[in-house]
């Protein structure tokens, strides 16, 4: 006979509320305004400068202002309640989110690029004190902004993409501060595109990371921070488990996790005491917020097919 039980511990449903993506939209219209705003600016004064490297800085942060956008709807999602069709809300938008976030990066820095070889191979004098006021304007644009999200860039992928894009933005006007500052006393016109080049080179590391934990996520892998051999041993050796099998975890969003498991007790089931307890230590242990739990007796006649595959 099979026994199924989900376990809905309130308490654990709102632990974590402290950290909801609620907090962060002061920060989301505070960054999007600025940026934007900022980007405008830029793009007008890389006109007036000639200069490549801070249009190319402009066509960057118009990216990170749509990736900005994308995070901030995604986190709003992240407060809806499920509805019929959505039973688990909208919370893997916040996974879309980061994935599509750091696609953008990877093709603005793609962009810059193929700007940064054309100024190195055809160099174009530029009026370096409009390029050094307008990137020390942006470190203080972006660095700021990029303060706003480092409290939730350990918890949440989404947030941690939004903290990534502003931090890149910020070293890209630190770059081209110090080329403009250098070009202004040596004329190294060539200073310039190199500059821009190692940038990407700290982009694309940056990058790297969110780009593999967001593909992880989407294709339901258990997330990189989650311990699955520690997760099985505990079930394991749960009085009266005999056999773990059909374990699965994924990430339900960008913040939560779910597991599924079948234990074979062949003796005495479970108590609803002991579903508390057991939802109780993975979400302590482990960070699982939705744990289903299906007990089974591991009869002869009524075997379960699932074990014989997972």
């Amino acid at each position: 006979m099979t026994h199924s039980h989900h376990q809905h511990d309130d308490h654990h449903a709102h632990s974590h509320r402290h950290t909801t993506p609620q907090s962060f939209n002061f920060a989301f219209a505070i960054a999007v305004s600025l940026n934007l705003g900022f980007t405008i600016f830029q793009i007008i004064y890389s006109f007036l400068a000639n200069s490549m490297s801070l249009m190319a800085d402009a066509a960057h942060n118009f990216g990170d202002v749509f990736g900005l956008v994308l995070a901030w709807g995604a986190s709003w999602l992240l407060t809806l309640p499920s509805r019929k069709r959505y039973s688990y809300g909208y919370k893997r938008t916040t996974i879309l989110a980061a994935l599509t976030n750091a696609l953008i990066l990877v093709s603005t820095t793609v962009l810059i690029a193929y700007e940064s070889i054309i100024k190195f191979l055809h160099p174009a004098e530029v009026n370096t004190s409009i390029v050094i006021i307008v990137a020390l304007i942006g470190i203080f644009i972006n660095g700021g902004t990029a303060l706003l999200f480092m409290k939730g860039a350990h918890d949440d992928l989404n947030i941690k993409g939004a903290f990534l894009h502003l931090l890149g933005d910020a070293l890209i006007s630190i770059g081209v501060v110090v080329a403009g500052i250098t070009i202004w006393y040596t004329h190294w016109l060539w200073l310039d595109p190199c500059v821009g080049l190692g940038i990407i080179v700290v982009i694309l590391w940056g990058t790297w990371g969110l780009l593999r934990d967001s593909v992880r996520l989407i294709l339901d892998a258990v997330p990189r921070h989650v311990d699955q051999q520690g997760i099985h041993a505990f079930l394991q050796q749960l009085p009266g488990v005999k056999a773990v099998h059909d374990l699965h975890i994924w990430g339900l969003s960008t913040k939560e996790v779910a597991l599924t498991a079948h234990l074979i007790m062949p003796g005495v089931g479970l108590s609803d005491a002991d579903y508390a307890k057991i939802n109780a230590a993975l979400k302590e242990k482990f960070k699982i917020d939705h744990a289903t739990v299906q007990v089974e007796r591991g009869s002869a006649e009524h075997p379960c097919r699932r074990s014989e595959i997972c």
